[in-house]
């Protein structure tokens, strides 16, 4: 459980509740205003500090949980942020939370990424398989695909990695998401013992641009367990990008 007394992380005075996008500000229109107007602000402070300070992105979001646990968009905040701080086992937690508040199954690709984080590879297929991942749109289709991919490996069938993502090396691809398919593809050459391969996946994906470490995919229930630290992978990239 969260400590209640927990102290919420400073507001700059340039944020205002009126940053947060259109759509997850309706979702805070049962709270009282004053206190969605300091959700709102914990929520964009949240979104603003991910990338370069993501521990205090996650310290804003826990704020916000405090005053609106009840509210999805909040928890969806709660999980992303604890993802990419390499919570992996609170940020399933917050993502069924998330799935059991709206009902939707967006978020399955970060789901599944949970799973290989903490070492589960076998639930990130099972969670590939459901019904809901069949209706998701394309991209989330391609993003699940990188995940299912990585899962492979770790299984040490980079074979069927390969297969899993080969509908996805295509042109009509946003150019951001071909790449990491891409790299996904390399990684999974690589495991093959096809280096000369993956080295020319790259190169054709990143025509004229500088060499890149390795890429690793990254990557709600009570029962799992309590050990939210990172296992031992590579660094986290976001399997579906939030809101």
């Amino acid at each position: 459980m969260r400590a209640s007394a927990a102290a919420a992380p400073a507001i700059p005075e340039d944020v205002q509740a009126s940053d947060l996008d259109r759509a997850a500000r309706a979702r805070l229109r049962t709270l009282s205003r004053e206190n969605a107007d300091g959700v709102a602000q914990h929520l964009v402070m949240a979104g603003r500090l991910l990338d370069e300070e993501p521990e205090l992105a996650y310290e804003h979001a826990q704020a916000a949980v405090r005053r609106a646990g009840r509210v999805d968009v909040v928890r969806e905040a709660a999980a992303i942020t604890a993802y990419r701080t390499g919570r992996y086992a609170e940020a399933l937690r917050e993502l069924r939370t998330v799935r059991r508040l709206n009902g939707s199954d967006e978020h399955l690709p970060l789901m599944a990424d949970c799973e290989r984080g903490l070492g589960r590879p076998d639930r990130a297929l099972a969670l590939a398989q459901e019904d809901g991942a069949r209706d998701l749109p394309d991209e989330l289709k391609a993003e699940l695909a990188i995940v299912v991919s990585g899962a492979r490996v770790d299984l040490g069938d980079p074979d069927a990695a390969l297969g899993v993502l080969s509908p996805y090396v295509t042109p009509g691809l946003d150019p951001e998401l071909s790449i990491r398919v891409a790299e996904a593809r390399a990684s999974a050459l690589t495991a093959a013992g096809r280096e000369d391969e993956a080295a020319q996946v790259l190169r054709t994906a990143r025509p004229g641009g500088a060499e890149k470490e390795d890429v690793v995919v990254f990557d709600l229930e009570d029962d799992l367990p309590a050990d939210d630290g990172p296992a031992s992978r590579g660094p986290v990239r976001s399997a579906g990008e939030e809101r």
